[in-house]
């Protein structure tokens, strides 16, 4: 089985999870936050629908900086609305099925690398990139995200199974 064949249907998984998770998010709540120091409901939905778009790059270039000297640090988009965060978020995910449809093992395995100000703060194979930076990080997010929810007595959807909310899936 090659990488693709076992990274694929995990990703169509997560994706399909989290986005049952961001069509929950009230469109009026986007500025709330649980505490003076998190952030906002708003912020972490454009989070989720912006991690996803770092697939195609992660396979298709050799490093990321997200502060390049003389330019502006990347920031997460803000939130305007619903629609646009889940319109951005599937434009994400197809980009980020796609390129992973095609890569082969050869192209899993070579070194990426994340930078910041032109220093390398990490070196990881890209599939560990895509499993570590996408895959666990929309998990760890989309968590946060279901919490926040839930204080906002927003049902939390089912996943891997039923929720508080949805005991019959």
């Amino acid at each position: 089985m090659s990488i693709r064949q076992s990274l694929l249907p995990e990703f169509d998984v997560e994706m399909a999870n989290t986005r049952k998770a961001l069509e929950r998010i009230p469109d009026d709540k986007l500025d709330w936050k649980a505490h003076p120091k998190s952030n906002t409901i708003g912020w972490v939905g454009m989070h989720l629908a912006e991690i996803p778009g770092w697939t195609e790059p992660t396979l298709n270039k050799d490093f990321w900086d997200i502060a390049p000297v003389g330019e502006e640090p990347y920031r997460t988009p803000k939130a305007t609305s619903l629609k646009a965060m889940l319109d951005l978020f599937d434009q994400n995910v197809a980009s980020g099925h796609a390129a992973l449809a095609i890569a082969d093992d050869e192209q899993f395995l070579k070194p990426w690398s994340l930078l910041s100000g032109g220093a390398t703060l990490f070196t990881m194979p890209r599939v560990a990139v895509i499993r570590t930076f996408v895959l666990n990080h929309i998990i760890h997010h989309r968590a946060h995200l279901c919490v926040y929810l839930r204080l906002n007595n927003v049902p939390v959807p089912g996943m891997y199974g039923p929720s508080g909310d949805e005991p019959g899936m």
